[in-house]
């Protein structure tokens, strides 16, 4: 099975690469994305609005926010780091009870980057699970370079896996539902 592609929209990415979200969005649409994840780390609250129902309207894909719960009223589910769990309870069975409350049976994605986090995953509601970094990418702080040992990992998953960092648009990872691209849209 192929994975699916899971485009992260991040505006700093995006201004950095002197593009427009119209630019991003056409990219996203003919690339065939199934889900789409908007991070911005630094707009305003209605910048960042704005910019969630613009993607919802012009894209056919799952929409999810990256770390702003506030915002996921506006689209489909929300995506959380392991640091942004804990603004919510002391562990992630907890937090993710805590986020459920919110958010309801929106989408709720969590990263992960071992098998501790993996297995403590399994017994949450969380609907996937980012796992990674599969390799050094220039839009995170990156200590933890899975590479090749991602596709084992991912077999202890009971919940669909996204591959996450640095992977890139042509990368064949096994046992992976998703492959998520940020930094690779912006490659020929």
């Amino acid at each position: 099975m192929n994975a699916r592609l899971f485009a992260l929209i991040d505006i700093a990415t995006m201004e950095k690469n002197a593009k427009t979200l119209s630019w991003i969005i056409e990219t996203v649409r003919n690339l065939g994305a199934t889900i789409v994840e908007y991070r911005n780390k630094t707009g305003s609250f209605e910048e960042k609005k704005d910019d969630i129902l613009m993607i919802k309207e012009s894209l056919d894909a799952s929409l999810i926010v990256n770390d702003d719960i506030l915002l996921a009223p506006f689209c489909d589910g929300l995506h959380l780091g392991q640091d942004d769990l804990l603004k919510y309870a002391n562990s992630t069975a907890k937090s993710v009870e805590c986020v459920r409350e919110i958010i309801g049976g929106k989408i709720l994605g969590i990263s992960t980057h071992n098998e501790k986090e993996i297995l403590e995953a399994n017994s949450t509601s969380v609907d996937y699970i980012g796992l990674g970094a599969y390799r050094r990418t220039y839009t995170k702080n990156t200590n933890n370079i899975l590479g090749e040992r991602l596709s084992t990992l991912a077999l202890l998953s009971k919940k669909p896996v996204a591959a996450i960092g640095g992977v890139k648009l042509n990368d064949r990872i096994a046992n992976v539902a998703y492959l998520v691209i940020g930094a690779g849209l912006y490659e020929d």
